[in-house]
């Protein structure tokens, strides 16, 4: 009995992943992003944005428990794999995919952290951690990086807002871009 039951949990953690995984890449992909908020349609873009909707599950999720944390990893790894699978359909040949996968792992890492610490600390440090990361390759419009600013920030809050026990049915639920002002 312990073994099915360990089978089922883990596929539920499966499930659940999967979920959230597909919730984040559905934000990211919100036109809003590109087209008001200046984000640059290419592939480091929208990389960012994915990350940064994962970056914001992993800091909720965080510290919740070992169900939470299992979900956490899963969520990795999943979009590891993910990224792994597209590099692949990207035509990046099979010795060079595990380099650039370690390539993106550090730069999820990186960033995620520069952004958490930035959340910590404020509208004003999510700006210039923004503008060194999601917008480095562009010019972007001071209002832009503000209005992507507030929405970090309030999806931080928004997903504070939830319920743990919500979170880990693999309800997400992110604040909609474009009602977003420009962060004070």
């Amino acid at each position: 009995m312990g073994l099915i039951n360990s089978f089922r949990a883990a596929r539920r953690t499966a499930d659940v992943s999967n979920t959230l995984y597909l919730a984040a890449v559905d934000q990211a992909r919100s036109p809003t992003f590109f087209v008001n908020l200046g984000v640059p349609d290419t592939v480091d873009g929208r990389f960012d944005l994915i990350i940064i909707h994962i970056m914001l599950l992993v800091r909720r999720l965080r510290h919740q428990g070992e169900e939470a944390a299992d979900i956490n990893q899963a969520l990795l790894n999943l979009m590891f794999a993910d990224m792994d699978r597209n590099l692949r359909e990207m035509g990046v040949g099979d010795l060079s995919v595990g380099r650039q996968v370690k390539k993106m792992a550090k730069a999820f890492y990186g960033r995620a952290e520069t952004w958490e610490a930035a959340i910590d600390k404020g509208a004003d440090e999510v700006i210039g951690a923004l503008s060194e990361t999601v917008y480095r390759a562009v010019e972007a419009e001071p209002e832009a990086i503000s209005c992507l600013a507030s929405y970090v920030m309030a999806a931080d809050t928004h997903l504070a807002g939830q319920t743990i026990e919500a979170l880990v049915q693999g309800a997400a639920d992110f604040p909609t871009p474009q009602n977003q002002k420009p962060a004070a």
